[in-house]
């Protein structure tokens, strides 16, 4: 594990983040769906991109292309909210920042959410999105945030079953166990600025849909052979609940064999790569997150 300490000028800005969380959830009006994309699109859209709705293509989602993007390869985003929030529209700002990044376009995502749709119906569709994309590009990465790290790392283990090439993986502060059990989330409850146990466990229970949460298509951590993993970066915040379902799974994948690398960012909140506005931490582990990408292209 690689913990990478707070850049000096992010200790005020993170501070200042924690306020802001708190005031805009508790004064933002409008549906639940509705605030927490207003609050994943502040997320600002990088320059010299250009993002289109897909509507005519087997999955929907949002294509988000940099210019003079290198041909032969695309990567796939899956989105978080806890499967029951967020639509890929909102993360074209986020999209953006790894696609400037990685010189590659990112197709972002629109999958069911919970509790209309449940396990496995998002995987499934994850994996068939995945598959049609590994027809077309020469080379696929795949990345995902929170509950949509969760949601990647299900989909590449089974693409790996089915023969499907993923040339790496980044999961950012991704949730790997729906049962909670990891001791961060009693730890660090208090003091997580985004993230509510309860709201995790009634997530989770709305997802399953009466699947056992150690069911490894939802907790891909209770995956039984997690050496299918391609190359796969893992970045987390120090100070979030979900931190140890990072620390166990990549302890288990390398245990299993698998390449496996983690980074711990001191001080940092749940899926902190959102702020790029606020955070030099946000950009430099995007640079690190497209670095690694760049790393482990097969074609």
């Amino acid at each position: 594990m690689a913990l990478v300490p707070i850049d000096p000028q992010d200790i005020a800005a993170a501070r200042a983040l924690r306020l802001e969380f708190g005031r805009f959830w508790s004064t933002a009006p409008g549906t639940p769906r509705d605030i927490y994309d207003r609050f994943i699109a502040q997320t600002p859209t990088a320059s010299e991109v250009a993002a289109r709705e897909a509507v005519d293509e087997a999955a929907s989602g949002w294509w988000v292309e940099p210019a003079q993007a290198v041909p032969g390869r695309a990567l796939l985003f899956i989105h978080g909210g806890g499967y029951g929030l967020g639509h890929a529209s909102a993360y074209v700002g986020l999209a953006s920042q790894l696609a400037v990044r990685t010189r590659v376009p990112v197709f972002v995502l629109e999958y069911p959410l919970a509790p209309e749709a449940v396990l496995p119906a998002a995987r499934d569709l994850a994996l068939r999105t995945l598959a049609g994309l590994a027809a077309r590009f020469g080379a696929v990465a795949v990345a995902g945030d929170s509950a949509g790290g969760g949601l990647s790392l299900a989909t590449v283990l089974e693409a790996a079953k089915q023969g499907i090439a993923v040339s790496s993986l980044v999961a950012f502060s991704p949730w790997t166990d729906l049962s909670l059990s990891g001791a961060s989330a009693q730890e660090l409850a208090v003091g997580d600025p985004l993230l509510d146990v309860g709201y995790l466990r009634a997530s989770a229970a709305a997802y399953l849909g009466g699947a056992p949460a150690s069911d490894p298509r939802g907790s891909p951590l209770f995956d039984a052979d997690l050496s299918r993993l391609p190359p796969t970066l893992v970045q987390v915040g120090s100070d979030e609940v979900l931190r140890d379902d990072s620390r166990r799974l990549v302890e288990a994948a390398s245990g299993a064999g698998a390449q496996v690398e983690l980074e711990e960012w001191q001080g940092m909140h749940h899926v902190f790569q959102l702020n790029t506005r606020e955070l030099a931490s946000a950009r430099k582990s995007l640079d690190r997150a497209a670095a690694f990408v760049a790393r482990h292209w097969s074609a």
